[in-house]
């Protein structure tokens, strides 16, 4: 059975930062991402990394402010978000697909976790 985790989300001062976790079991994803849902909103794209991470697509709205990694060993991703501002308050959720180039399709999906900016 495949499980994606998250963990790390929580409530957080604009300016400050959060790094979010992914603990997946189950099987290797080639291609992780992350999205993002805040209330009343679409859910959009955050960022996603190929398998060997030499590879990463980050929305214009985090670029600069967020990095996304991946731990092989321990099957992990992570999402590392500096610079909070309140419009970034969404709950996350880790996911494995498939990419090419920039276009990236999740196909398992984590339970989210809640990020909370405040100002």
């Amino acid at each position: 059975q495949v499980q994606l985790v998250e963990s790390g989300g929580g409530l957080v001062q604009a300016g400050n930062s959060l790094r979010l976790s992914c603990a997946v079991s189950g099987r290797t994803f080639g291609s992780m991402g992350w999205f993002r849902q805040a209330p009343g909103k679409e859910r959009e794209l955050v960022a996603h990394i190929n398998w060997g991470g030499s590879s990463t697509y980050y929305a214009d709205f985090v670029k600069g402010r967020f990095t996304i990694s991946r731990d092989y060993l321990k099957n992990a991703l992570y999402l590392q978000m500096n610079s909070l501002t309140v419009e970034d308050t969404a709950v996350y959720y880790c996911t494995g697909g498939s990419r090419s180039g920039t276009y990236y399709s999740p196909n398992n999906w984590g339970q989210g976790t809640q990020v909370t900016v405040s100002s």
